[in-house]
């Protein structure tokens, strides 16, 4: 998997050099000429939410980066966002960081740091997409686990020992055990320590 860079800017000839530029590093780059024009192919389906990196320019006519950026959070965008400012909007992209931004880049910037901006950025986005990839198959491994696999969960989740489960639960250890081994095996975790770390992170 290599996340494309989808670069929003209104100004051409600077959208087409930074184009060039992360195409000459090994960087797939795909160029819009502004807000408007990627979320009707966000919209239209025409361009599909893989995996990908957007670098947004903060001041763009007539839909601003700011204003681009918050419609794509009401969409549920889950791709790192890098803003491209100028030496006054610095204030502002500050701000969207805050409001859940990746990172800004103030123009005019050096190659060798803005391509290392990206290219962190895109590792993010790949680490995020194994995250979701991780966080599907848990849960699907979870709904399939038997009634009596979800109380004996509950159960090891509360912190209780096999004889304590076993009391509430009206069944031997032994049971227990293979009921526990059977969780384990399905939800791939080594320990009860590994599966309350993995409820936390994917079980909700």
């Amino acid at each position: 998997m290599n996340p494309t860079v989808h670069i929003v800017d209104d100004d051409e000839d600077f959208r087409d050099g930074l184009a060039w530029l992360l195409d000459s590093r090994g960087l797939p780059a795909r160029s819009w000429s502004g807000g408007e024009a990627f979320l009707q192919a966000l919209r239209a389906g025409s361009e599909p939410w893989a995996c990908c990196v957007l670098l947004l320019d903060i001041r763009m006519e007539p839909l601003s980066g700011l204003a681009t950026f918050e419609r794509l959070k009401a969409m549920g965008w889950p791709w790192p966002v890098l803003f491209l400012t100028g030496h006054g909007d610095v204030g502002m992209a500050v701000a969207a960081v805050k409001q859940g931004a990746w990172d800004f880049l103030e123009k005019p910037f050096q190659n060798n740091q803005l391509v290392d901006r990206v290219e962190a950025a895109r590792q993010a986005a790949l680490a995020l997409q194994a995250g979701s990839r991780d966080k599907l198959e848990f849960q699907r491994a979870l709904a399939g686990l038997s009634a009596r696999e979800r109380e004996v969960l509950g159960e090891l989740l509360a912190g209780h020992y096999n004889k304590n489960i076993a009391e509430h639960l009206g069944i031997t250890p032994r049971t227990v055990e293979f009921h526990r081994a059977n969780i384990f095996e399905k939800l791939q975790v080594q320990s009860a320590v590994e599966l309350a770390h993995r409820m936390g992170l994917y079980g909700h």
